[in-house]
């Protein structure tokens, strides 16, 4: 397996793919991904223990949603088992994404434990404990700070962590390696995943923009909350399905895999 480094312009090509590609099976996977999504709000309601379980298992039911993706470009209908992909690869890759999770969760609330640093702990309050953001709290200098201070943080434990599920399922490499080849692959493809980000996000603001006028026009504009909540569902399905294509062209195999997806016309 070697690094495959891509011009720029690739990140509008992915954004396309994961469009593409969700069109061509938008029922399977928009129900995968409003399955992920159901569970993951469920396993975060139990006491204690469920933002940890949420974190750990985000890894796994990432790869889930990627390996959808791969049999949705080779013409293929994702049945919802595919979600469990990481769970049925055999105990010594299981055990590689149970530890890969683990890090993963360990990595987080690290980040939000040092926000207590910034706020005095409400930041870390608010995600471990849940509730809502009071306007009171929101315009707190010291809360928004904390807020800022946690998304830089993130950035490279996201860039970490972006490709080392596919890599640990998908080519068997170690967890830890895999953050380190994934993180090293972010590194050297930051501009196309920069442009990746910035279509993505043009496509969401894009969307909600016109819907807001269309409402508008249409008189309805008290309807936006309705409409606007499917629609980013959808739109995030579309960005999770884009996932994949990120991962395949930033390594090139050795020698081609078994079930190689197929290029899309």
């Amino acid at each position: 397996m070697k690094l495959n480094i891509v011009p720029a312009r690739t990140g509008v090509t992915w954004v396309r793919l994961g469009i593409r590609t969700f069109f061509k099976q938008p029922l399977a996977m928009s129900a995968l991904f409003f399955t992920f999504v159901i569970f993951m709000s469920f396993a975060s309601l139990l006491p204690f223990v469920g933002s940890v379980l949420v974190l750990a298992l985000l890894p796994a039911i990432t790869l889930g949603l990627m390996a959808a993706t791969l049999e949705a470009t080779n013409g293929k209908f994702p049945m919802p088992t595919v979600l469990l992909s990481a769970f049925r690869a055999g105990r010594q890759r299981l055990r590689a994404m149970l530890v890969l999770g683990a890090l993963y969760a360990a990595g987080f609330l690290l980040i939000v434990g040092l926000t207590v640093l910034v706020d005095g702990g409400d930041f870390a309050k608010l995600y471990l404990l849940g509730g809502k953001i009071t306007d009171e709290v929101a315009q707190q200098p010291r809360f928004q700070l904390a807020m800022w201070v946690a998304l830089a943080l993130y950035a490279p434990l996201s860039m970490l962590f972006w490709h080392a599920p596919a890599l640990v399922h998908w080519h068997g490499v170690a967890p830890v390696q895999s953050l380190f080849y994934s993180g090293v692959a972010c590194l050297r493809n930051f501009w196309a995943l920069t442009v990746y980000g910035l279509v993505w996000l043009a496509v969401f603001m894009g969307v909600g923009v016109v819907l807001s006028v269309v409402l508008l026009l249409i008189g309805m504009p008290e309807s936006a909350p309705a409409v606007m909540l499917p629609t980013a569902l959808t739109l995030a399905s579309m960005f999770f399905t884009s996932l994949y294509f990120t991962f395949r062209d930033s390594f090139v195999a050795d020698e081609p895999p078994a079930a190689a997806p197929a290029d899309l016309p």
